[in-house]
């Protein structure tokens, strides 16, 4: 089984921008362990932008562009370093992957990236992938990881895409209130589940539940099984790769 895990900034950070490394050892951890298990893994991160805004001590998150890949640029070490630090702990080498979206519009750096995602895993390495967010400008930027991972599983031939997220996953309405059901299964996205899904994203995040539905419809589309879940509790990996059902599951087309 090929999995791709994305998890998003909000879920990797404290409220003060900060990386929570608590969170991220255990992510690593349980990545590591489906890894011996016989799971080829790859994950999407975001991150680095908010990384690199606490790690320069700026008041906020950059609004200009210039500021936002300076950020990206400081916070992508940060990022990386911290993730290898912690596969290492557990004997896998992180091996770091940054895209753009036009690496999917033209089929000869497509095909690079395709092999050489290809050879992460023959080498038993993690890819661990981003948005290349000190270069990307608006013709190019994918805009949130949450359409990222989607392009991400689909370049990996992925078998399964899970979006660890701040909430259990979809509801047939605003989570807040107290009358919302978790949806567990989607086969088709209707206009009627886009507006359920329609709310901000997080101060720290970029996307929101819309944008993991657009995700959501690229890799059924490709024929990918997505699951959007809580990712406070990461140990609902082993039984989402296992088969149950947790969170709301979309079925591929």
């Amino acid at each position: 089984m090929r999995l791709v895990v994305k998890v998003g900034t909000s879920t990797l950070t404290h409220k003060s921008g900060r990386l929570n490394f608590r969170y991220v050892d255990e992510l690593c951890r349980i990545l590591s362990d489906l890894r011996n298990g016989g799971t080829e893994i790859a994950l999407v991160t975001s991150g680095a932008i908010g990384v690199g805004t606490a790690k320069l001590r700026l008041a906020e998150r950059p609004d200009s562009t210039r500021g936002k890949q300076a950020a990206a640029a400081v916070g992508q070490c940060e990022l990386m370093n911290i993730y290898q630090k912690f596969f290492d702990e557990y004997g896998y080498i992180a091996a770091q992957m940054l895209l753009t979206r036009d690496v999917f519009d033209d089929e000869s750096r497509l095909t690079h990236a395709e092999n050489a995602l290809n050879a992460i895993f023959e080498y038993n390495a993690i890819p661990v992938i981003n948005e290349n967010d000190s270069v990307s400008v608006v013709e190019i930027e994918f805009g949130d990881n949450d359409t990222l991972s989607a392009y991400a599983a689909r370049l990996c031939g992925a078998d399964l895409l899970v979006m660890l997220t701040d909430i259990d996953g979809l509801f047939d309405r605003d989570p807040k209130d107290p009358d919302a059901k978790l949806i567990a299964e989607v086969t088709e996205i209707t206009p009627e589940l886009e507006q359920a899904a329609k709310g901000a994203g997080t101060p720290r995040g970029t996307g929101g539940m819309v944008t993991k539905l657009q995700a959501a419809q690229i890799a059924m589309d490709a024929g990918i099984g997505v699951v959007i879940t809580n990712g406070n509790n990461i140990a609902k990996l082993y039984d989402i790769v296992k088969g149950e059902r947790v969170g709301t599951y979309f079925k591929p087309s």
